[in-house]
């Protein structure tokens, strides 16, 4: 932590907390990649890969998840399977579907704001334990994810996998989560926020941060150190400005469906771009679909299921 002391105490803290939740973060994904089974490959229907990837046992890609693998906001569609099976009331999400929605078009996140939204969460998941959460999102996985995968995104991560390399999820969504997705579309892992737990049971607490902006930089950088990987070598793949850390890591950074702030970035540097949103104005508009009240009101619907189970 030497090399931080130039920063003030505030902001040393934030990138402390980034550092830890992207270690613990790499820590979970290299953990959960050794104990999956061989699965068939999925055949990425619909476009081949428009680039060459070569094979290279030090190389591998990294995709974030919503909206550029999968259409909306992988929480938002875990949040709908639970509705759907009754464990809670719309009411219940009100308050967070409006922070996130008030975040989304003000185009601001007030830390203490967040901090509040957060925290109330992970109070409800307290005590609960890691296995059910899974076990939901495997079900959900099938009624509504597995339609809303990209073709074109899929095809890409799948040319990564043929030449041998590996392909990891990286994601703000619970790392449980986003490991059923990673397991399912025959990936090697994913990286994503940890939830503390303690014999398989959540404390309430977060190691470190949710896994957005310079922490998803961070798992990428400790899961590169753990597996021998040369970021030069490697590529990342994003639709949103919040990953320009992430994609900047690597030497081979791609916009996917991007937004407006990550297309004029991606254009300046001369990265590769795809876009396969059927409309061209789907590029300009800010909030991701299904994403702004979505990403937020899923995860909290996600708790507050639990929370209303145990009951």
């Amino acid at each position: 932590m030497a090399a931080l002391g130039w920063l003030t105490p505030r902001r040393r803290s934030a990138t402390a907390r980034s550092v830890l939740a992207g270690e613990a973060s790499a820590e979970a994904a290299r953990k959960s990649s050794q104990d999956v089974a061989d699965i068939p490959e999925v055949s990425g229907a619909g476009e081949e890969p428009q680039f060459p990837v070569l094979g290279d046992d030090r190389a591998a890609a990294f995709f974030d998840l919503d909206n550029t693998v999968m259409q909306g906001a992988a929480l938002f569609h875990f949040g709908r399977g639970l509705y759907k099976r009754k464990f809670f009331e719309t009411r219940d999400l009100a308050k967070f579907a409006w922070q996130q929605a008030w975040f989304r078009l003000a185009g601001t996140e007030d830390p203490e704001h967040m901090q509040d939204a957060r925290d109330s969460a992970l109070s409800i998941v307290k005590g609960h334990r890691v296995s059910e959460l899974m076990s939901i999102g495997e079900e959900i996985y099938d009624e509504y994810m597995a339609e809303r995968i990209w073709p074109g995104t899929r095809a890409l991560a799948q040319a990564h996998l043929d030449a041998g390399q590996k392909v990891w999820l990286v994601t703000a969504a619970p790392v449980e989560i986003a490991g059923v997705i990673a397991r399912r579309l025959g990936l090697t892992g994913a990286l994503g926020t940890v939830a503390e737990s303690v014999g398989g049971i959540y404390t309430g607490k977060l190691v470190g941060e949710p896994l957005h902006g310079p922490a998803k930089a961070e798992a990428v950088r400790a899961l590169a150190s753990a597996e021998g990987l040369d970021l030069s070598r490697c590529a990342a793949y994003s639709d949103s400005h919040n990953d320009i850390p992430m994609l900047s890591l690597v030497g081979h950074p791609y916009a996917i469906n991007p937004d407006t702030k990550l297309r004029k970035h991606a254009r300046q540097l001369e990265w590769r771009l795809r876009d396969y949103r059927t409309g061209r104005k789907a590029a300009k508009v800010g909030i991701p679909a299904a994403a702004g009240v979505g990403a937020v009101a899923g995860g909290t619907a996600a708790a507050i299921a639990l929370h209303r189970r145990r009951r």
